[in-house]
């Protein structure tokens, strides 16, 4: 267990009392009141553990439902030794029932949603008694507000009822009273009101007998009187009697609801026990939110690593972010440097977090911290002058160090400040010396403040320790409270003397009382401040470009996921739908066929010609069709597979056409664009017919189109159904050769066939009009269609 002074001395109830702030309920503060460093690892990566999880919480979800939660074990208790509870109590324990069963379902809803992995709060959820049956019990019989149910019972609600009544009734007779001819000059006021818990009238004095009855108060001057007529008496004695029997089936009530609550109250316990630990998880984890902290790794070595730590009790924006790292190689830091330069703080920084971390608090400092797991932690900090002990302030200092040494041991954390002050300068400095001796020989892990010069040789003669001062600015004279670690501190007595405007002749004789030892030292340690900062610099120059390059890094690895993600979704619906609509072709084939399979069966049927056509166009139209887009790259890439030197190209990325030059590879050509010579993919090329070449096509396309189809069809003879079959395919082939007009001969004969086809063009979108023919066109006999 740490040591009670330590943490007096660290001020660590100062950091528990910004954590309690937090807490939604009494439990969880008083829990954090008694909140101290644990010692056994696993406790401590647990304590971490969960307070990590609050955290996880808080940023997805906002906020946590914790109100309505009561520290009960009190009335719990009460009920255990058969005492009556309150309503007010019991309303406590209703609520607190009532905010763990809306807690619980608010974990399971982020069980179910799979987006935060939460073991620990759900494991408290599955402790948690389930206690509802009692909650619904006492919120059937007491309202939010503490007061009992008239539905509490029967009999209650019976009471009450009666006692309603009865107050109506007296209510009614008194107001008669008081609305009476003699009202206005006998009553001091027209009002009915309430003394010793019974209905009166206030009767001037000089007509007290007026009314006869009982006087149960008077006014300060005694010129009224608080009369209970005679009239009255009975009925208000019975009303009287009604709240006795009232305040009977109320306590009769509460003691029933008491004995419930004694049944379970040890689930209550465990209960409250849970919702406090809830509780303080959370004000940990929005502790943590507020102050930028972070979860550290811990360990078991001695190793403490803080990555731009501040002192949590500065705040944000006054404190200096320090990196601070020992433990391993080195066990020891000794710090030199003036007074307000931020070596205390820096001493109380490291101890603060330290015990932060073991009572499983998030600590100021940024991701990749680390801490250990001290089994004790010692502290001489401060002047601590005992004027009634007579103890000079050595002696108080060198009583509290005794007491160290004799209780440290390898597993130690110990922070000395100003070690050796307040006694002669060369012999303070030598106890300095021998005491770290002492501490750093036995294994612990040291931290030590120090004005002395000696000690700033002590890092450079022994092993595992190191010097670390804290920054000057001299150009301001004031401290940065920047932490320099393996550089010692340095006297700034003579550049602060000299900016402050003293003579140079009596800095230079000054200097030279010092000795040339002195100011190499001095020079040395200047050289080294000079060398460090530059250090520094680079390091967080390359530490951004890290951070930088790493962030591109998933940026891009983000992408790639999300392109193979939707190339495999893409891919999957593609396929989908490929096998959708080879099994809807297959389907539609099917019954084609065996409509076709029914035709050939029903041999004495007559199958006409453009039943068989129609059969024949939906056995075409249920093939799978190709995509267009997808034929189109297809086409490039074959186009693309049959190039050769010599042959005209579009250069697809660049939009400019070239020659083919030359073959590099079997997939890479050069390419002349005017007077460039680019290499280039094939992908990238698509070829390019000559303008002859395609002359040519066009002409033999046009030629053989059009060769086929005459400027008259000539359907005599023909039967009705065949005549208008090849009128419909003759109109098509006229339009495909951009006829503008053409001829139908069908005959006069009976005009059966002349109206058939004339009904059937005016039915046709691409037939602008038609006309019969004239004297030298065939007349009557003869259809003149113009074409759309």
């Amino acid at each position: 267990m740490i040591a009670e002074r330590a943490l007096k001395t660290l001020e660590y109830d100062k950091v528990r009392e910004q954590v309690a702030s937090f807490c939604t309920s009494s439990v969880g503060k008083n829990a954090i009141e008694q909140l101290i460093p644990e010692t056994d690892f696993d406790k401590v990566v647990e304590l971490l553990d969960e307070m990590d999880e609050g955290l996880s919480i808080l940023r997805v979800k906002g906020n946590v439902p914790m109100g309505g939660i009561f520290d009960v074990r009190p009335h719990a208790k009460r009920a255990q030794i058969g005492g009556m509870l309150s309503p007010m109590e019991l309303m406590e324990i209703a609520s607190t029932i009532r905010a763990s069963r809306i807690l619980r379902n608010f974990i399971e809803d982020i069980e179910q949603e799979e987006t935060i992995t939460i073991p620990h709060f759900v494991e408290r959820k599955e402790q948690m008694p389930i206690l509802t049956a009692l909650q619904h019990e006492i919120n059937d019989c007491i309202d939010d507000n503490g007061a009992v149910l008239d539905s509490a019972s029967t009999t209650l609600r019976s009471i009450r009822q009666s006692l309603r009544a009865e107050e109506s009734r007296v209510r009614q007779k008194l107001e008669s009273l008081t609305r009476g001819s003699n009202a206005a000059k006998m009553l001091s006021d027209a009002i009915v009101t309430i003394r010793n818990d019974r209905f009166v009238i206030p009767v001037k004095q000089e007509y007290r007998g007026h009314y006869g009855g009982i006087v149960h108060d008077q006014s300060s001057s005694g010129q009224t009187l608080f009369i209970e007529p005679e009239s009255v008496v009975q009925a208000n004695n019975e009303i009287q009697r009604l709240k006795v029997k009232e305040k009977a089936e109320i306590e009769r009530i509460l003691l029933e609801l008491s004995a419930k609550v004694q049944e379970v109250s040890h689930d209550l316990f465990v209960l409250v026990q849970i919702l406090g630990d809830i509780d303080v998880i959370l004000a940990k984890g929005k502790y943590g939110q507020a102050n930028k902290c972070t979860k550290p790794t811990m360990n078991k070595e001695g190793y403490i690593r803080l990555v731009r730590a501040r002192h949590p009790l500065i705040s944000i924006d006054d404190a200096v972010p320090n990196t601070i790292e020992f433990g391993r190689d080195i066990t020891a830091i000794v710090i030199t440097g003036p007074n307000t330069g931020g070596k205390t703080v820096t001493l109380k920084t490291v101890g603060l977090c330290t015990l932060m971390a073991q009572a499983g608090l998030p600590v100021p400092a940024l991701d990749g911290s680390e801490l250990a797991v001290f089994d004790q932690l010692f502290a001489d900090i401060g002047d601590e002058q005992s004027i009634e002990q007579s103890l000079s302030t050595f002696s108080s200092h060198m009583v509290n160090i005794v007491d160290i040494l004799a209780k440290f041991d390898s597993r130690s954390l110990v922070l000395f400040d100003e070690l050796g002050a307040g006694t002669d300068p060369q012999e303070g400095a030598a106890l300095a010396i021998s005491i770290l001796d002492e501490v750093v020989g036995s294994g612990a892990r040291v931290m030590a403040t120090t004005h002395y010069p000696e000690l700033k040789a002590y890092g450079y003669n022994r092993k595992g320790v190191v010097n670390a001062s804290v920054e000057f600015d001299v150009e301001t004279l004031s401290p940065t409270y920047r932490l320099l670690i393996g550089v010692p501190g340095r006297s700034n007595a003579f550049e602060i003397s000299k900016r402050l405007g003293l003579k140079e002749s009596i800095i230079q004789q000054a200097k030279s009382f010092t000795g040339s030892d002195r100011h190499e030292v001095e020079s040395m340690i200047a050289s080294l401040e000079q060398s460090r900062r530059q250090s520094e610099r680079e390091a967080e120059e390359a530490h951004a470009l890290l951070e930088e390059a790493q962030r591109l890094r998933e940026e891009l690895q983000e992408r790639l996921r999300t392109y193979d993600e939707k190339k495999e979704n893409l891919e999957k619906k593609a396929k989908e739908k490929a096998r959708k609509i080879v099994d809807e072709a297959k389907k539609e084939s099917e019954k084609i066929i065996a409509e076709l399979r029914e035709m050939r069966a029903n041999a004495s049927k007559v199958v006409k010609e453009h039943e068989l056509i129609e059969a024949k166009k939906k056995l075409e139209n249920a093939a799978p069709q190709e995509n267009p887009v997808l034929k189109k790259q297809a086409q490039i890439r074959e186009r693309a597979q049959n190039l050769k030197v010599g042959d005209e190209v579009k250069v697809l990325s660049y939009g400019q056409k070239g020659t083919i030059i030359e073959k590099v590879s079997d997939h890479e050509w050069v390419v002349q664009i005017g007077i460039l010579k680019m290499k280039l993919d094939e992908s990238d090329l698509q070829y390019v017919k000559p303008e002859k070449e395609k002359q040519t096509v066009v002409m033999t396309n046009v030629k053989n189109r059009n060769s086929h189809v005459k400027l008259e069809l000539d359907l005599r003879g023909e039967r009705y159904e065949e005549a208008i079959l090849k009128t419909e395919k003759y109109i098509d082939d006229a339009l495909l050769a951009n006829y503008p007009r053409v001829s139908i001969i069908h005959g006069k004969g009976t005009g059966a066939l002349r109206q058939g086809i004339q009904n059937y063009l005016k039915g046709h979108k691409r037939v602008k009009s038609f006309r019969y023919g004239e004297a030298g066109e065939g007349g009557f006999g003869v259809t003149v269609v113009e074409l759309k």
